[in-house]
């Protein structure tokens, strides 16, 4: 499949859309043996980063500590996901007391406006255009996010969070994985010199079994550790940010000084729901995550999928049919909820999801999936938007029994394509629906741009409790709109096909979204084609940027999974 035909399938707003390489080569995922029991654990998207997080847990950390070390090193190791240029999503379980989630997501800048990524004639820009340069930086959360995270977690002191990352900023291998992108993302990465002298080295993109130092990302994560988060929102590094926004070569916006030192990491209440016995909660708005979830899961919650089973395809038919129902209500409904009403009750009220899954047969498939009208549900435009396949996620149990799951990202492959301080910046203001409205609508869209709004996001991380309320799985994935499938798929295959997470995890993919449905290429679901079309689907085989990251409890100890088609590992002891 071409890369246009691939970007066209996976996202609805079909001009704006960039498909992304695969971690692994293309292939359908083969299952790793079962992993062992550990007393903590990191399951990471890079074996370097995981070991970083590995390394707090050993020093007595908790998972707070690891999960810092872990986004820090993954700046390094991964940088065209991730890092402390972007933001993200953690969803924490303490040993004991209440999940607490905290939002680390980038913010809009006070310049901003709904015509942001609109031409002069009104029409969007196109997606290369928007994302590249300085209008599509958002104002980065990570490092707030970890600050919040370790006041209210951390055992080991704030500096010794940043020494993994430091070391492999002075030096690590370039992974295959690195490599590739590098290759792939080189149109971005080639307009910012900073950029191109890292991942572009004599102009080429640097070499699988390169050893890269990053001095400039030294020099900032020493900066950061000796002088706490203060030291990325204010002064130098804050400063560095700034100008290279208002300076890029491509699209400079008027970011200032006051939007970085004015950014917070917000606590929000958890959204929960119910899945047969058990409790599943997740991040909710501005993320979609915990919503769409809930819908596909509660949608489906009334078929027997244990009986059905893994290899049937009405299995998978019913699974593609909750995903295009949710995947309608959350273009309508979704959006940072400090400026638009967002019915988050009314999406997961176990009626309003009941109404949903009569819609689904399985026998045929709906003929088309629309929004519904939830209970408290305003006026409202139903947009899609132009979230990239991109991110990381990771998860982590400590001995004391705390775990978590956070997702990081900059959005697409080396984000705007601008680097400062030896760290990528984002490019998260293009998730923002580039047109306020749909023409046919005269009611506002929900995730338009605003000045110090945050994008909607997939981003998916979750925790899922057992009857008795104790936290059996944290799961979460990287991969634009397809996390939401990917992080459903995984749950049932724990919950109703008995798997082990790592198993799970390696399940084939299928991602189904408006009228469109994708089958993993090389996969089982490749042979299901003719039984999907004849439930009413037209199925395309696909590469699908599929990145699933776990743990779960067992009895004999924590157990973690990390997605085969990925670098990924799990790391314990």
């Amino acid at each position: 499949m071409n890369k246009l035909l691939l970007a066209l399938l996976l996202l609805p707003g079909t001009a704006l859309a960039q498909p992304v390489p695969q971690d692994a080569p293309a292939g359908p995922a083969t299952a790793r043996p079962a992993e062992p029991s550990y007393r903590a654990l990191v399951s990471a998207a890079n074996p370097l980063a995981a070991a970083a997080g590995l390394e707090m847990l050993k020093q007595g950390g908790s998972a707070a500590d690891a999960a810092a070390a872990t986004m820090l090193a993954l700046t390094v190791v991964e940088p065209q996901s991730s890092g402390i240029g972007g933001g993200g999503f953690l969803v924490y379980q303490p040993a004991a007391g209440r999940l607490v989630t905290i939002d680390g997501r980038e913010k809009a800048p006070a310049v901003a406006s709904p015509k942001q990524f609109l031409k002069a004639d009104g029409t969007p820009l196109s997606f290369a255009d928007a994302a590249t340069g300085g209008r599509s930086v958002g104002v980065p959360g990570n490092i707030r996010l970890i600050a919040e995270a370790h006041k209210r977690w951390g055992k080991l002191k704030w500096a010794a969070l940043f020494q993994p990352a430091i070391r492999l900023a002075e030096g690590f291998t370039v992974s295959p994985a690195l490599a590739r992108f590098a290759a792939f993302g080189r149109d971005g990465v080639s307009k910012d010199a900073e950029a191109s002298a890292l991942y572009l080295p004599g102009g080429q993109p640097i070499a699988a079994g390169t050893r890269l130092a990053n001095p400039a990302l030294a020099a900032t994560l020493r900066s950061v550790a000796a002088r706490g988060p203060d030291a990325f929102y204010k002064g130098p590094v804050a400063a560095a940010i700034v100008a290279k926004v208002n300076g890029a070569a491509n699209n400079p916006t008027g970011m200032t000084l006051a939007d970085l030192a004015a950014y917070r990491a917000e606590v929000r209440a958890p959204v929960c729901g119910k899945y047969r016995a058990f409790t599943v909660c997740g991040m909710g708005p501005p993320s979609s995550g915990a919503v769409g979830v809930l819908q596909m899961l509660g949608q489906l919650e009334r078929f027997d999928m244990k009986a059905l089973g893994k290899d049937n395809p009405v299995a998978w038919h019913l699974f593609a049919e909750s995903q295009r129902l949710a995947y309608a209500d959350r273009d309508k409904w979704i959006g940072d909820p400090g400026f638009v009403a967002v019915p988050v009750a009314g999406l997961i009220e176990p009626r309003y999801i009941a109404s949903r899954s009569a819609l689904i047969t399985p026998t045929a498939r709906i003929a088309t999936a629309e929004a519904g009208m939830p209970a408290g549900a305003p006026p409202r435009a139903a947009a899609p938007d132009n979230e990239v396949a991109g991110t990381t996620n990771f998860a982590v149990a400590d001995a004391q029994g705390a775990m978590l799951t956070y997702t990081s990202t900059i959005e697409r492959t080396f984000g705007s394509g601008l680097v400062t301080g030896g760290f990528a910046l984002n490019n998260e203001l293009t998730d923002f629906n580039f047109a306020p409205t749909d023409k046919a609508d005269a009611a506002l869209a929900a995730n338009r741009v605003q000045p110090g709004k945050r994008p909607r996001s997939s981003m998916s991380p979750t925790i899922v409790y057992d009857a008795s309320g104790k936290a059996i799985l944290a799961i979460g994935a990287a991969g634009g709109t397809t996390i939401i499938a990917q992080v459903t798929k995984a749950i049932i295959g724990v919950l109703d096909w008995g798997l082990p997470v790592q198993d799970a995890i390696a399940l084939p993919q299928l991602f189904a979204i408006d009228n469109r449905l994708a089958v993993e290429k090389g996969s089982t679901l490749e042979t299901m084609i003719p039984a999907l079309a004849a439930l009413g689907h037209t199925p395309v085989a696909a590469t699908l940027p599929l990145k699933l990251n776990g743990v779960e409890r067992t009895a004999d100890g924590w157990r973690g999974g990390a997605d085969p088609r990925s670098e990924g590992r799990v790391s314990g002891y």
